[in-house]
């Protein structure tokens, strides 16, 4: 359903990006933010489902940067961790941003994202202007609480997640008063993705619902 294509950061930089239209007008723009495996062939259907849904739907290869083209297996966790580090985030939020720009002809845009981009989606609210935000397990959160949303973002966590305890959560939550959140009680990390072993299909379905319905409220 969607295309390659190239876009331009504002300090020059080219990279690739998954970019899938809607079959008619679409409701807004929404930027897909990968995992730390890069833009696989999942995140791509992750990015085609938005546009079935009525979204003008695009994921950036944030990885380019380090390594153009990067597609890891979900037993290259290191060597995604090792990438992932390798950015500067300034320059992960130029790649955003351009991402945003692509895609606002569209109307207002969102960010979602999964795992490292969870967080980025969070990052998105605080610096690349976009209306609304979807934060699926994103830990790096944080690490950058000093910073504040500038529009509504819906957090969703699993209580069984190892990587982000419920202490983590609370941080977050004490750290974005004003933040939608929801915790899963039977789901881990990465419970949104089925092609990982941590994929809970019941608790990935009502996540959607509740994104969609947040997309509908604040994008259109």
């Amino acid at each position: 359903m969607g295309e390659n294509v190239r876009l331009k950061a504002a300090d020059g930089h080219e990279f690739d990006a998954w970019l899938a239209r809607p079959a008619g007008a679409p409701r807004g723009g929404l930027v897909v933010l990968q995992e730390i495996f890069g833009v696989n062939a999942h995140i791509r259907r992750v990015t085609d489902s938005f546009a079935r849904d009525g979204y003008l739907a695009i994921a950036p290869a944030l990885f380019d940067r380090a390594r153009p083209g990067a597609e890891l297996g979900y037993d290259e966790l290191e060597t995604g961790r090792e990438l992932m580090s390798s950015l500067d985030r300034a320059n992960t939020v130029r790649d955003i941003s351009a991402a945003v720009a692509a895609v606002r002809e569209a109307g207002k845009v969102a960010a979602i994202g999964y795992c490292w981009g969870g967080a980025l989606a969070d990052l998105a609210a605080c610096e690349c202007g976009v209306s609304a935000a979807i934060s699926y397990y994103g830990r790096q959160t944080a690490t950058w609480l000093e910073l504040q949303p500038r529009c509504p973002v819906m957090y969703h966590f699993g209580k069984l997640d190892p990587i982000i305890p419920p202490e983590t959560v609370a941080a977050i939550k004490a750290g974005r008063p004003r933040g939608v959140f929801h915790v899963y009680e039977e789901a881990g990390h990465g419970f949104n993705c089925d092609e990982r072993h941590e994929f809970h299909p019941e608790s990935a379905s009502l996540a959607r619902k509740r994104t969609l319905e947040f997309l509908r409220r604040y994008v259109g």
